[in-house]
């Protein structure tokens, strides 16, 4: 039997080089559409800022100039506290300097939900008293603020001040006890004078709320402070309390410091005790920290080594590191899609960073990681891993609040709540959630390789928001702007939020970001920033001395 050799059909090898090729036309083609996307965001963004500024001039006001009696108020309150330690100042005089200033600007701010100015004034002559008749180092070096007046935002527990959280469910709650933030900055001698408002359970980029109101910007009144810390801030640059609470889960420190031109300082998560603030119970895992804005780096280190308690040492926050010796990185804008681009005065105010750390060490170098373009969503699932429930918290856990229901009720004007806490229900209730893998592998993948690159001497500067302070309502317009701050509370890293100037009379600045633990690169870093690019510019008119 004879066999016939049969010819194969030739099959066709894969053309390689036309995939790749068709590829690489795919990837320009996306690169080009994300472009065009981001011009017409950084367009239309300015736009509304325009038509919405232009109604907001009808109520702007001017912020009262700092009087000459009240000078006191541009100092640290480290220096404020050494000053009553050698009696040169008295505690009363500067309490009054405070209740003083906080009764000229609050009318414009409207900033402060509830005060004891009596009782911090009798504490305060019980201070002097003490003072006067000689009390021994041993008791200064316990109370390294002793004397010194502090407000804190509304959402930490203070004994007998209202603690609503800007809920109406909560609007005639006084706290019966001290947030454990408090209670140390008490017994570390500072006295508590006052508390300030913030946004519905301290979740969203404007302080807010239908008990209160909105909280006005100081350098422009037609402006948000940011949240959720915004009573806090706009009080402090405004140079009415020498000390400000804050806490920090997504911003909340570092956005009103932006806005209000402001340091701002977000400790290595775990270090800090959320302990009675905003109805916490301090045990679980979180990815927020108790912290502080101030006019001066200074305050920064020897107030969160108080609130951070046994942990202090753990965060080794008086370490001084030479410039030099720091090794910097920076990352100019994120492709975010859900995030507007980076307008070109922050752009400047980094480069103005940069140009000034070159100097002084080996020139910043850019760094770029696929998890920046995803940092909402990566804040969004960490926030999954918190244990309060923002729908039961909006009911003071008296039952839930549903998104699609108030939104409904917000149509007709009988909803209880903003718009802003609407939106962030209909967020968790309504909107997809993020893949949990792929939101998991991002992120280790983004902290693995920040990990690596920082180290133990490496500091990153990153964009503090899209743009300076906007005209009130607009940020619903950008509700996912403040990851570039949340991102860093995901991953868990300590964070400083650093004023660089102003532009057309708002503030500008830019975000540091070390590994955790690193903490002390960051307060260096800032201080260094403020002796060269000079730091905090008052909204207001200063006595000469003092400018």
């Amino acid at each position: 039997m004879v066999t016939k050799n049969v010819k194969k059909p030739k099959t066709e090898k894969p053309d390689r080089r036309k995939d790749k090729s068709n590829k690489i036309c795919k990837g320009m083609i996306v690169n080009i559409l994300i472009s065009i996307y981001f011009t017409l965001r950084y367009y239309l963004d300015m736009l509304i800022d325009y038509a919405f500024s232009l109604y907001w001039d009808e109520y702007r006001q001017q912020l009262p100039n700092l009087e000459k009696k009240h000078a006191m108020l541009m100092e640290s309150a480290v220096k404020l506290a050494e000053k009553i330690r050698k009696k040169e100042l008295k505690s009363e005089d500067l309490v009054t300097a405070c209740i003083e200033r906080i009764k000229q600007v609050n009318p414009i701010l409207n900033a402060v939900t509830d005060q004891r100015f009596e009782e911090a004034l009798k504490e305060a002559r019980e201070i002097d008293k003490k003072i006067e008749d000689g009390l021994p180092d041993e008791e200064f070096k316990n109370k390294p603020f002793l004397g010194v007046p502090f407000t804190a935002k509304e959402s930490h527990a203070v004994n007998g001040m209202l603690h609503t959280l800007g809920i109406r469910a909560r609007r005639d709650v006084r706290a019966e006890y001290d947030a454990e933030c408090v209670r140390l900055l008490r017994e570390a001698g500072a006295l508590p004078l006052a508390v300030t408002n913030v946004p519905e359970i301290n979740k969203w980029q404007e302080t807010r709320n239908m008990v209160f109101g909105q909280t006005n910007n100081p350098y422009d009144t037609g402006r948000t402070v940011g949240g959720s810390s915004g009573g806090e801030a706009a009080l402090h640059a405004a140079l009415a309390s020498p000390i400000s609470l804050c806490s920090d889960i997504g911003g909340s420190t570092r956005m009103p410091a932006f806005y209000c031109g402001l340091y701002g300082y977000n400790p290595t998560a775990g270090h800090t005790s959320l302990k009675g603030s905003a109805l916490r119970s301090g045990e679980d895992p979180t990815i927020a920290s108790i912290g502080f804005v101030s006019k001066h780096p200074e305050d920064l280190a020897p107030l969160t080594k108080i609130v951070a308690g046994e942990k202090a040492g753990l965060l080794d926050l008086d370490r001084k590191v030479d410039i030099k010796d720091i090794k910097f990185y920076y990352v100019e804008d994120v492709k975010d899609l859900r995030i507007s681009p980076v307008c070109s005065e922050l752009k400047k105010a980094m480069h103005k960073v940069t140009s000034k750390l070159s100097k002084a060490s080996e020139a910043p170098k850019r760094y770029s990681h696929a998890g920046f373009n995803h940092c909402f969503a990566l804040w969004k699932h960490a926030m999954t891993r918190e244990t309060e429930d923002f729908a039961k918290l909006l009911t003071d856990n008296h039952g839930r609040a549903y998104g699609v229901i108030e939104l409904g009720k917000k149509l007709i004007g009988q909803s209880d709540f903003t718009l802003a806490a609407i939106l962030k229900l209909l967020d968790e209730q309504v909107f997809p959630a993020v893949p949990p893998a792929w939101a998991d592998q991002l992120t280790d993948s983004l902290r693995d390789d920040l990990i690596t690159l920082l180290g133990d001497t490496g500091v990153l500067i990153f964009p503090s928001a899209p743009s300076p302070c906007r005209p009130h309502y607009t940020l619903y317009t950008g509700p996912f702007n403040f990851a570039l701050w949340g991102i860093f509370n995901a991953l868990k890293f300590p964070a400083v939020q650093v004023p660089v100037g102003l532009s057309a009379g708002l503030p500008l600045g830019v975000q540091l970001v070390a590994a955790p633990g690193r903490d002390a690169l960051l307060l260096n870093v800032a201080a260094y920033l403020e002796e060269h690019l000079g730091g905090f510019t008052p909204p207001c008119a200063v006595p000469l001395n003092n400018a």
